[in-house]
């Protein structure tokens, strides 16, 4: 059986790139699982890869990579062979929720310290772009090559769980936290172009975000605002949007979010 091992958010070897792995690093420098090394021989002392590798269980799989490649825009690629590139319409998107006001240095500025996990990452991919046959080519292949699950509510939003090489052939029975990140493929109605997002566990509460973040330059989702705050960020790439869902404190022990269960028992595999 063939193994997503790792998933790599790709961007062009540019300084505007350099610049952007060089604030994600510092955004992500508290993270425990964040590998922060560069691959040696670079000429810049940021490197060129950031590694987020998931803590638990042992050998859990893919490992999630941000990296300079020799590419002409951004993509995810995935080391199964399919990748999701960038694209679409450049004006105005169908939501007029989500305009971009925050530099990411600035959104780094304002976090340092509060960052302590990656819950996922994930694509939002527009149906306007993409068939139903050609979503389903997507989710497919990649559900052969890892363990992904439904949205329990019935959304298209399936998720992908690090698991290792015995529960890829069977299933995940044990929920603990540190199975992250993970990553959400979306089947998005309202965009006109791919959206990379970015969830974050910060220990920071709604209030605290709120003030960080005022509208216009935070927002949230009406079904999920006891949950995180979403910024929109400012880039440099035509064609693609970057948000970071900021979630909040929380301080009642794991739920069964965190630890997956909800998605595996409530979702069910995608096999």
């Amino acid at each position: 059986m063939d193994r997503l091992r790792e998933i790599s958010f790709l961007l062009p070897k540019t300084p505007e790139s350099r610049g952007f792995l060089a604030q994600l690093r510092l955004l992500l420098a508290e993270v425990a699982y964040a590998d922060l090394a560069g691959a040696a021989g670079t000429d810049m002392a940021v490197g060129d890869r950031l590694t987020l590798t998931p803590p638990r269980p042992v050998d859990a799989l893919p490992v999630t990579t941000f990296r300079l490649a020799e590419v002409a825009a951004p993509q995810v690629a995935f080391d199964t062979g399919q990748s999701i590139g960038v694209g679409g319409s450049t004006g105005p998107l169908d939501s007029p929720t989500l305009p971009a006001r925050v530099e990411l240095a600035d959104l780094v500025r304002r976090l340092a310290g509060h960052v302590q996990r990656v819950d996922h990452t994930g694509v939002n991919v527009p149906s306007c772009l993409t068939s139903a046959n050609g979503w389903q080519d997507l989710v497919g292949g990649l559900a052969s090559a890892s363990t992904m699950y439904r949205y329990p509510t019935g959304e298209e939003w399936p998720f992908v769980l690090p698991s290792t090489e015995e529960e890829l052939a069977e299933d995940i029975r044990e929920f603990v936290v540190g199975r992250e990140p993970r990553f959400e493929l979306v089947h998005d109605q309202w965009l006109r172009q791919p959206q990379w997002q970015f969830a974050l566990w910060t220990d920071l509460t709604r209030t605290e975000l709120e003030a960080l973040f005022p509208e216009p330059e935070g927002l949230t989702f009406p079904d999920l605002a006891e949950i995180f705050r979403v910024v929109p960020i400012v880039h440099p790439w035509p064609g693609l949007t970057i948000r970071f869902d900021l979630c909040y404190r929380v301080d009642d022990g794991p739920s069964d979010w965190e630890t997956g269960e909800w998605l595996v028992t409530a979702g069910g595999r995608i096999r």
